[in-house]
């Protein structure tokens, strides 16, 4: 370092100057985005701790505010987004921060290009809503971008997050169908999930086979997997449901698939009990009364852009807030027959 920069902290241009490379390429570094050869990491990594380089502090000192927030959104079809959105909105209606929406790219639930897009354009903070992005990764954005993660119940010292208690939904679903005298359950899931992981998919698939086998059903497990959407969990019920399975009642991961569920089960005549997880705004609909899982998403979006604006106004101590869910019972479970 320079004499001049005796008694400041060290920005990321000395970072750069001191790795050989440019300013962009430290960004990268810090964001862990696509394309930084592991040489060119070592490097300003190695700069990074000889200088005791701090990237949150310099990179907000480094330019202005811009009064914009990102949200990286992976399924604009899902209308518990809508309400998580509503939330955020109410929050920030009498500030002066503007929304920035970015969808995860088609195919993909990990949705980091999404969120080093809304970096790359200076949003002042990110809510991260794509379950699957790597907590490492999402730790190096924190660096210079205050982040919450918003339905995965992350504990980091790096970013804050807002979830709701799966295990507790899952339960009170699984409580309800079996008290009904339903015993051949199947659960629809997205492919991926896997009962092995802490995201929210998983712990729904892992508490409902925890159900089956508490109830003493375990040799009536059934797993349906699907694609994300109305129409994929649609087709794949209604292949399911072509089978001789004796299955009598449906807890669905989100309501998107319940909805599909139904459309399947009203298609082929079965009389099947469905629940759904989220209690999206159609749900409540009397030609649908779907029972569901109800997660607050306004209050849950709205305390997520709180957080945001905690971390501006200098919080550095980190918060996990977790959301507790309710069953709501409507017309489209019923006593098993």
């Amino acid at each position: 370092m320079t004499d001049g920069s005796v008694g400041r902290s060290p920005t990321i241009m000395d970072v750069a100057e001191a790795a050989g490379v440019s300013r962009a390429a430290v960004s990268k570094v810090l964001r862990n985005a696509y394309g930084v050869s592991d040489g060119m990491r070592e490097r300003v990594t190695a700069a990074m701790l000889e200088l005791d380089y701090r990237p949150r502090v310099a990179a907000r000192a480094m330019r202005g505010k811009t009064f914009t927030i990102g949200i990286e959104i992976p399924d604009f079809g899902n209308q518990f987004f809508t309400r998580m959105l509503e939330g955020v909105m109410q929050v920030l209606r009498d500030t002066s921060y503007q929304l920035v929406l970015a969808p995860a790219e088609p195919g993909s639930r990990q949705g980091l290009r999404a969120i080093e897009a809304l970096v790359d354009r200076q949003v002042d903070g990110v809510i991260a809503v794509s379950p699957r992005v790597d907590q490492a990764a999402l730790e190096r954005v924190a660096a210079t971008t205050p982040v919450v993660m918003f339905g995965r119940p992350d504990v980091s010292a790096a970013y804050d997050s807002v979830a709701g208690d799966d295990v507790i939904g899952t339960r009170a679903a699984m409580s309800h169908l079996l008290e009904l005298g339903h015993s051949h359950i199947a659960h629809l899931t997205l492919l991926e999930s896997d009962p092995a992981e802490t995201l929210p998919h998983g712990v729904r698939l892992r508490e409902y086979i925890a159900a089956m086998q508490r109830s003493g059903h375990g040799d009536d497990i059934a797993v349906w997997r699907t694609d994300e959407g109305q129409e994929a969990a649609y087709q794949a019920v209604r292949r399911a449901l072509s089978a001789p399975e004796p299955v009598t009642a449906v807890f669905a991961a989100h309501d998107e698939l319940a909805i599909g569920a139904m459309r399947a089960a009203a298609e082929a005549s079965r009389d099947l009990s469905i629940v759904g997880y989220d209690d999206v705004p159609m749900a409540a609909h009397p030609a649908l009364g779907l029972t569901t899982v109800h997660q607050p998403g306004d209050r849950m979006g709205a305390r997520a852009a709180e957080l945001l604006l905690e971390r501006f106004a200098g919080r550095d101590v980190p918060v996990n807030e977790i959301f507790v869910p309710e069953l709501r019972v409507r017309t489209s479970t019923r006593p098993a027959e």
